[in-house]
Formats: C-alpha cells, sequence, structure tokens
C-alpha cells in the first residue's frame, strides 16, 4: 500500500505541474488576446495566439504522454509481479516434492502421484517460459513453416480438450461444440497459439462449473466467424478493449484469483491481426459470460 501510494506521488506531480503550466498558458492567450486586440495590432494578435496555441497544444501532447506513460508503467509492474508468481508457484511446489521424496519412504502409488504433479508443474513453467519468448518474436513466429490448409474442427477439439484436462475436467462435461466444417490457410504454429490462448482461457474464467460453447459457421465466401461463449463473470465493458493489450490485467496481483500475465490475449489479437483477421469481446445477454468473437480469412471444407 506504501509503495502503490509513492508511485501515485511520483507520477502526480508531473501531471499537475502540466495541468498548471496549461491554465497559465491559456490565461496569458486571453489577456494577450485582450490586450492586443484593445490597440488593434492584429499582426502582433496573430502571431502571439498561434505561438500561445502550439504551447498549449504541446503541453497537451506532453500530458496525454505522461498519462500513457504512467497506465504502462502499471501494467510492467502488475506484469512483473504476476511473472514472479507464476514462477515462484511451480519452483516452491517442486521443491515441496522433491524433498518429501528424499525424506520419507513412499509407496509406488504415492510416489508416482507426486511424479505427476511434479510433471505438471514443470510443464506450467516451460509453458510460461515459451510463452515470454515467443512475445518476443511474435514477427517471426512460425515463418520456419509454410502455409497449409488446416481444417479447424479437429484442431480446435484438440485444443478444447487440452485445456479441460489442464484444469482437471473433461471435454465433453463443459464443451459444447456447434461447428461448421471449414478450412483455413495459415501456418498451423499460428493458430495452435490462438486457439490454445482463446479456449484456456474460457475454461478458467468460466464458473466453478464450466460451461463453454463454440459456434463456428462461414459469414461470406471467405470470412470464417468462431464464438468461444463462457459462463464467467464477463467483462466490464470499460476495460473490453483494454484486455487486449500487453501486460494488461485487470485489477492488482495482491486479489487476484486467477493466475497469469497479460500476454494470452495481446499475443491471440498479434497474430489474429497477422493473419487478417479480427477480434472483440462482448458479455452475454442471456445470462453471466463473455463472447469472444473472432473473425478469420477462410472457406468452407468442400
Amino acid at each position: 500500500m506504501i509503495q502503490d501510494l509513492r508511485k501515485k506521488r511520483l507520477y502526480r506531480w508531473p501531471i499537475v505541474l502540466t495541468v498548471i503550466l496549461m491554465a497559465l498558458n491559456i490565461t496569458l492567450m486571453v489577456s494577450w488576446i485582450y490586450l492586443l486586440a484593445s490597440l488593434s495590432s492584429w499582426t502582433s494578435l496573430t502571431i502571439g495566439v498561434i505561438v500561445f496555441s502550439l504551447i498549449l497544444i504541446g503541453l497537451t501532447i506532453y500530458l496525454l504522454m505522461s498519462l500513457s506513460a504512467y497506465r504502462l508503467h502499471q501494467r510492467q509492474v502488475n506484469f512483473v509481479d504476476s511473472v514472479t508468481h507464476e514462477l515462484k508457484s511451480p519452483i516452491a511446489s517442486l521443491r515441496l516434492y522433491l524433498e518429501t521424496l528424499q525424506m520419507r519412504s513412499l509407496d509406488e502409488e504415492k510416489r508416482e502421484e507426486f511424479y505427476k504433479v511434479m510433471d505438471r508443474e514443470l510443464q506450467r513453467l516451460d509453458d510460461l517460459i515459451s510463452q515470454l519468448l515467443e512475445v518476443g518474436r511474435l514477427d517471426a513466429i512460425g515463418q520456419e513453416t509454410a502455409p497449409e490448409e488446416i481444417a479447424l474442427i479437429p484442431l480446435i477439439e484438440n485444443y478444447a480438450r487440452t485445456a479441460s484436462a489442464h484444469h482437471g475436467f473433461e471435454m465433453e462435461d463443459i464443451f459444447v461444440f456447434k461447428m461448421e466444417p471449414v478450412v483455413i490457410h495459415a501456418r498451423r504454429m499460428l493458430l495452435d497459439m490462438i486457439f490454445g490462448n482463446l479456449l484456456d482461457n474460457a475454461v478458467k474464467y468460466a464458473s466453478e462449473k464450466p460451461e463453454v460453447c463454440i459456434n463456428m459457421k462461414m459469414k461470406d465466401r471467405d470470412r470464417i466467424v468462431i464464438e468461444v461463449i463462457d459462463n464467467g463473470e464477463g467483462v466490464p465493458k470499460e476495460i473490453q478493449k483494454k484486455i487486449f493489450q500487453i501486460f494488461y490485467r485487470a485489477g492488482d496481483e495482491l486479489h487476484r484469483k486467477q493466475k497469469g500475465t497479460g500476454l494470452g490475449l495481446y499475443v491471440v489479437r498479434t497474430l489474429v491481426h497477422f493473419l487478417k483477421g479480427e477480434i472483440t469481446v462482448k458479455n452475454r445477454t442471456d445470462k453471466s459470460g463473455s463472447i469472444f468473437l473472432l473473425e478469420l480469412p477462410g472457406r468452407a471444407k468442400g
């Protein structure tokens, strides 16, 4: 709490100073206009108004840049906090299980259970590190492979099964599919990352009893529309665009219910744009939950 207050004070003064300078500039400009207008000095009046206007515009741009830098800094702080937690948690878990295995004599069943937990924690670490590395090379991801014709139904079902298992569910218990057979011409790695992130988020942010519906159909002759619908709390309207920004996560790390780094949806949006597509989010109208609407170039499977 004290650290947060210090950060707010650190950024408060540049903003307050800019506002004061803008107020002084407006006061001087009004006084200048009144004085020169009364003296009928139109040339000086014109030059003065232009100069003061340029100063006011410069101060406004500076204020907007300061606010933008402050918001980016806050997102970066949250990102560092979340990554630190994400790294420490599996490491602490691995150390605990390893020490237990070293200090105690366990039966084969218990040892096998410990090995499975340790394997999951290692996979979690590997996924996080891979995600961090991928963000640094988004513009080159998948370039080593050629685009191919990919049927989306088996790919989506595969990632639905993976997301379900990751969160301890059976796919058949939580996923409902309403999908037309379609094909997209793209690099497989890009689609893997898009649907891997979207479906994992759909399960992660759903309710305690997740219900996820995937709708997929042709919009036009060459456009595919995919809806990923969950039964979670939804996304507040004021942050529906912000959640696709890098590092952005709503709330703060101390009170967050779900783990994450704020990179997944940024990766999804970036790769969707690479594929000449669009992604948006809105809330359900029938009940609590969100709808991620994905539009990609593609065709019906003939």
